[in-house]
């Protein structure tokens, strides 16, 4: 069973999506430090860096944004399915030609600011409706990776091409499996119009905002709240009607899933999230058989350290290894999704002798990954019995939303004491 819960305060609103009564993901927006990714700004290059073959934006917050070649580059010369950040493949194209110093330019924010850095932008413009999303700068037609079934992405694939308007691109969501091209029209003449209205938006001050996506709530409607929820619960009437207007425009079948909580007391005390909550801020994770993970964070990376703990097993060590490194592997994806972990990750597997134990410990892990709607590659074993992997990054750490840098060891967590 899959529920969305939405609790709204005077500051923020927490969104919930539980599996089986199991906090799976949690997200939290501030309003006075609202999420600006999908917002897209006209914005005015202050410098061009030819060696990093990248221009830093001024998009009016505190930090310039930062625009790689391969996202500044024309139509046509972009590979929409690569999403590495490797600039060789673009060595013939020097930023200089792209761009230069004090032009004005519209660009969307694809990540957000995280610590020092700031946003990470792109001149490729994406729209995203209820089932599709529109590319105006882009010519591309793609299909949901989370959409299996082969006949079913042909079938969405012939309808896209004949929607597709000449010089732009679609990607067909999750949520479109199923829908017909009827389904697709108030999509279309919605995102068309949108695109229209944005490139109206050329006179005034720069930098300035031309478009701001809309909130946590209503974005939590437009991407996960698919037919595959059973149950979307929030304590805010007025947000609650406005959730079910926007219902009746594209998924009138799902109103019936929409519950108003209108109880005296916490939401998430209720549905037993806020304790679920604590225990994904400790770093200690343990397994039912006993053993544990290790999850701790730095500049470069995220490390993960398998341990057997308490768990001793009851045939021989390579069964008990293989076992705690199989369980954890399912406990490594769910903590990467909930905590919303992103970058380069590196896991510390217990050594396996066993190579098809190896095998199988990184399948189950991938497997596992599948229920992840952000975008992960898991790579082989190193000499040093490692695992590599990343995960998108997109925003900041769920935790970072909850817990407060130690202004003593500035996070660091040692104490500092008497000099020896």
């Amino acid at each position: 069973m899959k529920q969305i819960i939405i609790d709204v305060q005077p500051k923020h609103t927490k969104v919930a999506l539980l599996e089986n009564e199991e906090l799976a993901e949690i997200y939290v927006e501030k309003f006075v430090n609202e999420s600006i990714v999908g917002n897209i700004y006209r914005g005015r290059v202050e410098n061009v860096l030819q060696g990093m073959q990248a221009a830093f934006v001024n998009i009016g917050s505190d930090k310039n944004a930062f625009l790689y070649v391969k996202d500044a580059i024309p139509n046509g010369y972009t590979d929409d399915e690569d999403d590495s950040n490797d600039l060789a493949q673009f060595k013939g194209i020097n930023i200089n030609d792209v761009l230069k110093a004090g032009q004005e330019i519209m660009v969307q924010v694809v990540k957000e600011p995280i610590h020092t850095k700031g946003a990470r932008v792109t001149t490729h413009i994406t729209l995203p409706g209820r089932y599709l999303v529109l590319m105006p700068t882009v010519e591309y037609v793609g299909i949901s990776r989370r959409i299996e079934k082969e006949e079913e992405r042909e079938r969405l694939k012939l309808i896209v091409d004949e929607l597709k308007p000449a010089g732009m691109g679609l990607i067909v969501r999750t949520a479109a499996e199923g829908c017909t091209k009827e389904d697709f029209d108030d999509d279309m003449v919605f995102l068309l119009n949108l695109w229209e209205k944005i490139k109206s938006n050329k006179t005034g001050s720069v930098p300035r905002i031309v478009h701001k996506d809309i909130n946590i709530i209503y974005r939590t409607v437009r991407d996960v709240f698919t037919k595959d929820i059973d149950k979307f619960v929030i304590n805010d009437l007025e947000h609650y009607e406005k959730v079910m207007e926007l219902l009746s425009l594209f998924s009138p079948e799902l109103k019936k899933r929409v519950h108003y909580f209108d109880f005296s007391y916490d939401i998430y005390d209720y549905y037993n999230i806020s304790s679920q909550i604590n225990k994904m801020l400790s770093r200690k994770v343990w397994l039912k058989s006993g053993g544990y993970i290790v999850i701790d964070q730095t500049e470069a990376l995220t490390s993960i350290d398998v341990n057997t703990g308490k768990f001793v097993g009851t045939i021989d060590l390579k069964d008990t290894v293989f076992k705690t490194n199989t369980e954890a592997a399912k406990e490594i994806a769910k903590q990467l999704r909930l905590r919303d972990i992103g970058g380069i990750v590196i896991i510390d597997f217990i050594d396996m002798p066993d190579k098809e134990h190896e095998k199988l410990v990184i399948e189950v892990l991938r497997n596992a990954l599948k229920k992840d709607r952000t975008r992960t590659n898991v790579f082989e074993m190193t000499q040093l019995g490692l695992l590599e992997m990343t995960r998108k990054k997109v925003r900041q750490r769920a935790e970072n939303s909850f817990l407060a840098v130690c202004p003593q060891c500035e996070g660091e967590g040692k104490i500092l004491v008497k000099q020896i």
